[in-house]
């Protein structure tokens, strides 16, 4: 993957915006799905160093989402606030009150056409990747990478199977995977993460949508609907594609069990990122790997996932203004088309998608485009007050319904909801009005 031509058109654009003192700052980047993200990470930050002499990015690699926003705080805490963080998108809302990260004006305001950080974001980004980067109508984020569920399966089982489509709706999920399974071979129907690391609660968000509900106030932080109908029926057909159907086996699955199940021919479908789309398709050389939209239950839903650049309080005006040359070059046409490219992440800039590159690279490998084909009915990521804590208390719940055939979904609907509404409660009592 070359980049040497735009790298010099974009380095001419920095070089023209008036001198800059070489500026140190600190990059932290997750690698939150399968796949070579760090080796790749570390290649652009090199080429964007040795493209010019006026910022230097000391890239640290963080791990995943959670050890990313841990470490990133951490760091702030002790007295060195990263310059720009890939931080998870729904953590923007929590950073945000806690006052712990920038309006992105502060980094805008070093824009050669001082156009504002809301400006730059509706006009250059996709609409569904948009609310995450807000809170109260506040930019506080950048979407540098962006994914939403599909459907991987396997071309080969399905035709052996004598399945001529993927599943449009969950009853066809359920009649295709039991056609799939076949215990004594040990090959599964389906497999859904259920990892308490934000899969779990990805997916079963995704699910409550489908189902016809919502599975958070996305409008106001303090809120969740963990005992909906919707979510309590997401949690249900969760149960039975493991009790009941017999199609999934029981027990938290992580994404690198599903994946060596399905390169290994024992798995026929799996719901994964869009993010993990370059790590399926290096590993699925022994057949043909296929990719589809998210079958409905009530609507066609997904749930918008991936990250934003965020940048922490406490850095210095010079940080500021190399933190604003390095993020708006990461997100660049031609820098996050290439990333789209290399990852399976669907680049949140819609114009990378305008490069002779982009066109060539979808008109070669048309399952890249199907994340696109599904923003139409996209909603943002949960996001909430204390939003890792609140997201572990459903997928925690959901675990035990995983690995515990006698546990009931309406009980751990309940229990999550109780212990997310507790975790809530400072920040609804701050809101709250309150009698004089």
């Amino acid at each position: 993957m070359k980049m040497s031509g735009w790298v010099v058109m974009l380095t001419g654009m920095a070089l023209s915006q008036g001198a800059l003192a070489k500026e140190t700052i600190d990059f932290m980047f997750p690698a939150p799905v399968d796949g070579k993200l760090t080796t790749e990470m570390t290649r652009v930050i090199r080429e964007y160093n040795q493209s010019q002499d006026q910022v230097e990015v000391r890239g640290i690699f963080t791990g995943g989402y959670d050890t990313t926003k841990m470490k990133a705080e951490s760091a702030a805490k002790a007295g060195s606030p990263p310059a720009l963080v890939i931080m998870s998108a729904n953590f923007t809302v929590d950073l945000a009150l806690k006052n712990e990260i920038l309006p992105m004006d502060e980094l805008f305001k070093f824009a050669p056409d001082k156009q504002s950080a809301t400006d730059y974001l509706q006009k250059n980004f996709w609409p569904a990747v948009r609310q995450n980067a807000q809170v109260m109508g506040q930019t506080y984020a950048i979407p540098f990478h962006n994914s939403t569920p599909i459907l991987y399966y396997n071309k080969e089982m399905f035709d052996k199977a004598g399945i001529d489509h993927p599943p449009r709706d969950w009853d066809e999920l359920v009649a295709d995977a039991k056609k799939l399974t076949d215990k004594d071979q040990g090959r599964w129907g389906i497999m859904i993460p259920s990892t308490n690391d934000d899969y779990g609660g990805w997916m079963l968000s995704a699910l409550t949508h489908a189902n016809g509900g919502d599975f958070n106030n996305a409008v106001y932080p303090g809120e969740v609907y963990y005992n909906s109908a919707s979510t309590r029926g997401a949690l249900q057909f969760w149960q039975n594609l493991v009790y009941r159907d017999e199609v999934m086996p029981a027990g938290v699955l992580n994404s690198k069990q599903i994946g060596a199940a399905f390169f290994s021919g024992k798995l026929g479908m799996a719901m994964l990122s869009t993010g993990a789309l370059g790590y399926m398709r290096e590993n699925s050389r022994d057949f043909t790997l296929e990719v589809a939209m998210m079958p409905a239950k009530e609507r066609l839903a997904v749930i918008i996932g991936g990250a934003s650049l965020v940048s922490f309080k406490g850095i210095s005006e010079a940080q500021k203004e190399a933190a604003y040359r390095f993020l708006t070059y990461l997100v660049s046409p031609e820098v996050n088309g290439a990333w789209s490219r290399f990852t399976g992440y669907f680049a949140p800039r819609m114009a990378a998608y305008d490069t002779p590159e982009m066109k060539a690279y979808l008109e070669q490998d048309p399952r890249a485009a199907v994340a696109l084909k599904q923003l139409q009915y996209a909603h943002p990521w949960y996001a909430t007050y204390e939003t890792v804590a609140v997201r572990k208390a459903i997928e925690n719940q959901l675990a035990s319904l995983l690995t515990d055939k006698s546990r009931k979904a309406d009980d751990a609907a309940r229990d999550a909801q109780q212990e997310a509404d507790g975790l809530l409660k400072p920040y609804v009592d701050q809101t709250a009005l309150k009698l004089p």
